[in-house]
């Protein structure tokens, strides 16, 4: 069950203060869109693996999630436009990384706070 107030008042010196600081719209798009990618387990798993390799191919990834290299691109160029993960090419291959140590402090993070006993 879910608490809320049992009387219904408002205090406008909060509200007020809270839609200051709010993000613009636009960007709060941006942050959903962000978690948004983090909230499917095909994609968390790719990401979790590039947490502890570093930098894996697209036929890496295949192999370890067990999908083809189609779908896998297909969720790889999810996180990139999400800016998620880069690549770089090396001759015939593309390999992937985290875009940056935002991703794996955000990554630990959950992992830490779920892990946590209540």
């Amino acid at each position: 069950m879910v608490e809320v107030c049992k009387v219904y008042e408002e205090h406008l010196d909060k509200i007020i203060e809270a839609k200051s600081r709010l993000p613009e719209d636009e960007k709060i798009l941006e942050v959903s869109d962000f978690f948004d990618a983090l909230g499917n387990p095909t994609r968390l798993k790719i990401l979790f693996a590039l947490m502890e390799a570093g930098e894996l191919c697209t036929c890496d990834l295949s192999a370890i999630t067990k999908l083809s290299v189609s779908a896998i691109s297909h969720q790889l160029r999810i996180l990139k436009d999400r800016k998620i993960v880069t690549y770089r090419k090396d001759g015939k291959n593309v390999f992937y990384r985290l875009d940056d140590e935002h991703i794996r402090e955000i990554l630990r993070t959950a992992l830490n706070h779920l892990s946590e006993v209540r």
